[in-house]
């Protein structure tokens, strides 16, 4: 699909890149020439259209069980909680069937990521290409982690833009929000060894490091500490994680994209996990992988210029984003009051609201990051998540916002909302099963399919995800051939089926704890120690299993076979969550399936060159080489490498 150049490309050094189109600045139309295909408007039109009919038949399929017998109190709580849970179901249904008709039928390059695909975002890839007319900082922002592993990480992107010719446009940044002064002194002596590497570099492209002593504000705080206090030095920035990394080629490739269409204000990679040592990362990266490429295509195509930003490894506009993204300080305590934690999405929804596109590359590039290691440190980072949505209720209805914004404020909360009432449906209805009421064979036949639907829609990103590999000539080597990735897929929807109901359940305490005051803490995280112990792992599950064994006690010894049946998917993954968290959380787990090459991901196939010196020698005992040489840096094992073999 990338192609060389088909014309010479002339570099874009417009006066003012920071001024939208609407504005009076000197953008270009992203939805004639630019976008192909059908209008945004029908495009959304057409998906409401799809969303409101299927849940209006979904609901109506529920009414007619549930009122079979009457309509009480616990009816109602259940049909209420499904009208909660079942609106981010369906849309991720239509997102991933969208997103895979799209891949395989159509021409997204053109109609959904143009301002990405076209010839000359090649161009940045070749030392001796068009020079670039603007700077760019990299911003890592660091929070009492191992400075060890994020240096190497560091070294790796630097080694990575220097192969590329560009390096004097890029300058690194490192922005601390370290309290413990042992894990400030190794920073301080990783950083200086960094910057020793820079000593005969002019002024401009030498590394900074800036700790901050007064942390208010968390991570947006210290990036507009920094943004203010260096204003005008730099036309882009890209800010990465402590375990964010990105080939030097598709940063070079993103910051074309956004000289050449200066209506973007965001612009956001794709982000995909690394190969890992531990099994429960390579378990949940394995299934995001292939269900998150369907997902995202889908939605990129209806979302178009009201995109997501996800915090990290996008690269964004400078002073677009000092002049129209502060966040306001709520009124009130911590948890609902005080500084937002989740900043991204309400920063993305800010610079809609300024005139800027925010665009996300639907594709694999070469962006990644680390998952959690365990599912209790994975719970720490949701809970995180779960409480900085919730502090987004202020802003629906915030001024000046566009309306597609307005609703992916709306669907980031019903994220952490649909669990709890998913709970409370769950527990009503085995109150409803225990109450002996009968439903004569063709409402149990109803309610049966219906289960089975809801089912299989929850899990179609990842079944449109598995077929879009199937699908594409070569994908099922790149994961390590097509036994290993068919029982790695079985494995992981299995698995999947265990997490959610602990994943609920984790949400809806939390949730509920939040009224009474109850508040995270902002610290670094735990991103490669494995093991967890009996004792942590029952201490932090016992909601989980006293509801499951409660559950379980209650249907076997009051309900109906039928009512069983039903529930096991639900009370298995509650009974076996400490064995479950126990188990994959295990360093033998992770050897195990590194070993044998169970849940791997294309980079286990063919490394590239910016992983090299980053994944550990435990993440690559085993692997497969294809019969070609390695990719370059700008492109992914099966997003872009493979995407000319798609047709």
């Amino acid at each position: 699909m990338f192609g060389p150049p088909s014309a010479p490309v002339t570099p874009y050094r417009a006066p003012d890149f920071d001024r939208p189109a609407e504005a009076g600045g000197t953008g270009r139309p992203s939805e004639g020439a630019l976008q192909a295909g059908l209008p945004v408007r029908l495009r959304r039109l057409i998906v409401l259209a799809l969303n409101l009919s299927t849940i209006a038949g979904l609901a109506a399929a529920v009414w007619t069980v549930l009122a079979a017998d009457g309509f009480d109190l616990l009816d109602a709580v259940i049909f209420a909680g499904f009208l909660l849970a079942t609106p981010w179901t369906v849309l991720g249904f239509w997102n991933a069937v969208i997103g895979l008709c799209l891949i395989h039928l159509g021409r997204p390059e053109r109609s959904v990521y143009p301002y990405f695909a076209a010839p000359d975002m090649m161009s940045g890839a070749r030392p001796g290409g068009p020079a670039l007319s603007s700077r760019t900082d990299l911003l890592l922002f660091l929070r009492n982690e191992d400075p060890g592993p994020i240096f190497t990480r560091l070294e790796a992107m630097r080694r990575s833009l220097e192969a590329t010719g560009r390096a004097a446009h890029f300058r690194f940044a490192l922005l601390s929000d370290t309290s413990d002064p042992l894990v400030a002194a190794e920073e301080r002596r990783e950083f200086d060894r960094f910057a020793r590497l820079y000593e005969h570099r002019p002024e401009n492209e030498r590394p900074l490091y800036r700790r901050r002593h007064d942390n208010r504000g968390f991570k947006a705080g210290n990036l507009r500490d920094h943004l203010v206090s260096c204003q005008g030095r730099s036309d882009f920035f890209l800010p990465l994680d402590s375990d964010s990394v990105m080939g030097g080629a598709v940063i070079l490739r993103m910051v074309e994209a956004m000289e050449a269409n200066p209506r973007i204000g965001i612009l956001q990679s794709l982000v995909v996990g690394m190969p890992t040592h531990s099994g429960f990362a390579r378990l949940f990266q394995f299934g995001m992988r292939h269900g998150m490429r369907s997902f995202t295509m889908g939605s990129a195509w209806w979302s178009a210029d009201c995109g997501p930003y996800w915090g990290h490894n996008a690269l964004i506009r400078t002073r677009a984003f000092v002049e129209h993204c502060e966040l306001p300080v709520l009124p009130g305590e911590a948890p609902l009051g005080g500084h937002v934690l989740s900043h991204d999405q309400l920063e993305a929804v800010y610079m809609r609201r300024a005139g800027f596109e925010v665009r996300v590359i639907p594709v694999e590039t070469r962006s990644y990051e680390t998952n959690p290691p365990t599912l209790l440190e994975f719970q720490k980072r949701d809970l995180r998540w779960c409480q900085g949505n919730m502090q987004y209720f202020r802003f629906l209805f915030e001024k000046g916002l566009k309306p597609v914004s307005r609703f992916q404020i709306l669907q980031a909360i019903l994220m952490y909302v649909a669990p709890l009432a998913w709970i409370l449906m769950t527990v009503a209805a085995t109150a409803k099963a225990l109450t002996g009421a009968g439903y004569d064979a063709s409402m149990l036949q109803l309610g049966m399919g219906l289960f089975a639907t809801l089912f299989v829609m929850s899990v179609a990103p990842k079944i449109a995800g598995i077929l879009d590999v199937m699908l594409t000539r070569g994908a099922m080597r790149a994961y390590g051939g097509a036994p290993r990735f068919l029982a790695s897929a079985l494995v992981e929807l299995v698995a999947s089926m265990l997490m959610a109901p602990l994943v609920a359940v984790y949400v809806s305490v939390f949730l509920v704890g939040l009224v009474f005051g109850k508040t995270v803490l902002w610290n670094g995280q735990n991103r490669d120690r494995l093991g967890v112990p009996w004792s942590t792992a029952v201490a932090a599950l016992v909601p989980q299993t006293v509801l499951g064994l409660g559950l379980a006690s209650a249907l076997y010894f009051g309900a109906t076979l039928s009512a069983v049946v039903l529930a096991l998917p639900f009370l298995a993954g509650l009974v076996l969550a400490v064995p479950f968290t126990v188990a994959t959380a295990a360093p033998a787990f992770g050897r195990l399936t590194a070993r044998f090459g169970l849940f791997a991901i294309p980079e286990e196939t063919v490394l590239p060159p910016v992983l090299r010196s980053v994944v550990g020698a435990e993440a690559r005992r085993w692997r497969r080489p294809l019969a070609r040489t390695a990719a370059p840096d700008d492109a992914a094992g099966h997003g872009v490498a493979l995407e000319g073999e798609r047709r």
